[in-house]
């Protein structure tokens, strides 16, 4: 996404203050809105949770495990045309009916030169995909791999130290590579562990 895209702004009291572009949006530590969809696929009763590799290509974060699919809302969009982050980032074309709401979840990660204040309108989709069913964008997205649901919730809580995930990615040939490794928390994009934490939770309450 364009660093001059414009996105709608809040104040820390998220009342709407205006328009700004996404490079002003970060360097100025304005309150903006983000869509979250986070896949997870029931196969012979186990629950496996997707998650995509952002490309080597990216500025921020490149080559890290991310949410399943995720991306800023544009100033003129509202929170049910974040599905098409869905169909752009990952070629599955899903109507919003199809998700399933889990609220909106707060935070904010500030680095050197990089204030990001997201509120973050987080969805789960109960897939039944398979890994074929999934076109990339390359410039953003460079595979998609599925861990054990439990594996991923031990780690975020801290009950174990790697989980293997499996999947495919796109190397610059353009050919499909098999992915299966063991991963630890510094393979994720470091949201706030509490942002995991509650996600997990509020995924695990829909899937009982």
């Amino acid at each position: 996404m364009g660093e001059q895209e414009k996105l709608k702004v809040f104040d820390d009291n998220r009342n709407h203050i205006g328009i700004a572009s996404r490079s002003d949006v970060h360097k100025n530590g304005y309150w903006h809105e983000a869509f979250h969809c986070w896949f997870i696929r029931n196969e012979q009763g186990i629950d496996y949770i997707y998650l995509q590799l952002r490309s080597k290509n990216k500025k921020d974060y490149p080559n890290l495990l991310d949410i399943t699919a995720a991306g800023h809302l544009l100033a003129d969009e509202t929170v049910q045309d974040g599905v098409r982050e869905i169909k752009e980032e990952i070629g599955i074309d899903l109507a919003f009916e199809d998700l399933i709401p889990l609220g909106i979840i707060d935070y904010c990660v500030v680095k050197e030169n990089f204030i990001d204040k997201e509120s973050a309108n987080v969805f789960l989709y109960k897939s039944k995909n398979t890994f074929d069913d999934f076109t990339l964008q390359l410039e953003e997205v460079s595979g998609i791999a599925r861990a054990i649901f439990t594996d991923f919730t031990q780690l975020w809580f801290g009950d174990r130290e790697e989980i293997e995930i499996n999947g495919f990615e796109i190397n610059k040939d353009g050919n499909k590579l098999i992915i299966k490794e063991n991963v630890n928390i510094d393979k994720h994009v470091p949201h706030h562990v509490s942002y995991y934490k509650e996600v997990i939770q509020l995924i695990q309450e829909k899937i009982k």
